[in-house]
């Protein structure tokens, strides 16, 4: 969402614009309401604001839960699920290594959960980022795998290798 590179900080925002700060800081401030993306707040007379989203942690269904989950989804596309509403957005390659499946499949798998609406994806530069939709995060609170304290580790899918 952020990079440093040196003297400017770059962050991923709706529109491009440029913020000069002519020496003042930047109050950075962490909001849960915040969605997706993060959003300034200027105004000449005071200090210039960045308010960004948190990390919304999931936590995994429950085992009964799970299985019910995965007889639905099937366990490759309950985990991308899971991992996507995990970190609210995420690269393909990113949800493959964390899935533990070939690029390819993560790709298949994450079109069916797209053209069945539990998924979104957006185009950034070179990556393809995907993001839960309020559909997605509704499966997942209702087969127990809501906001909680932290992340636990979920099953993940078996893979075979040719």
């Amino acid at each position: 969402m952020a990079r440093w590179s040196p003297p400017v900080l770059e962050v991923t925002y709706p529109v491009e614009r440029d913020l000069h700060l002519a020496g003042r800081g930047l109050l950075l401030v962490p909001s849960y309401f915040c969605w997706r993306k993060p959003i300034t707040l200027f105004d000449g007379a005071l200090l210039p604001v960045l308010v960004y989203p948190v990390e919304k942690p999931v936590q995994p269904p429950a085992p009964a839960s799970d299985a019910s989950l995965a007889r639905l989804l099937g366990p490759t596309r309950a985990a991308l699920l899971y991992e996507v509403a995990l970190r609210g957005c995420a690269t393909t390659s990113e949800l493959a290594l964390a899935v533990g499946c070939s690029l390819p499949n993560t790709c298949q798998q994450l079109a069916i959960l797209r053209e069945a609406g539990l998924a979104a994806c957006r185009k950034e530069g070179r990556c393809v980022l995907h993001h839960p939709t309020p559909l997605g995060c509704r499966l997942l609170e209702t087969a127990g795998a809501g906001p909680a304290g932290g992340p636990l580790p979920m099953p993940r899918p078996a893979t075979v290798s040719p």
